[in-house]
């Protein structure tokens, strides 16, 4: 398993981060909604918005964690995927590291 092949197995059903932004967009509009309900009347018309406001919330925050859920399942699979490298090409490893730090030291020394 490599860090290319993890990268490349995107899930369609994943929460994509434009389904995250319209769904908090849906939880603004209805809060604005909330807001301007509250304004001028009480009763049913303020219950009502305030339903819609907590299911777009509920639904936010569920989606949220279940995105939270797989970034941190790709992560850990990615730490793994480059420990086994490391453990397998350490040679390749040492030079990479040795080669970006030589990279840094002259960027660091040129000012």
């Amino acid at each position: 398993m490599n860090i290319k092949n993890l990268l490349a197995e995107a899930d369609p059903s994943d929460v994509t981060k434009e389904q995250l932004i319209n769904d908090f967009k849906v939880v603004v509009a209805d809060a604005e909604a909330l807001l301007k309900a509250t304004a001028g009347q009480g009763g049913e018309a303020v219950a009502a918005v305030r339903a819609r406001v907590e299911e777009s919330l509920a639904t936010a925050k569920v989606k949220m964690a279940d995105a939270q859920a797989a970034l941190l399942a790709k992560t850990r699979a990615a730490a793994r995927a480059t420990d086994e490298y490391v453990h397998t090409h350490p040679w390749q490893s040492i030079g990479g590291a040795a080669a970006v730090g030589v990279v840094i030291g002259l960027l660091i020394g040129r000012r």
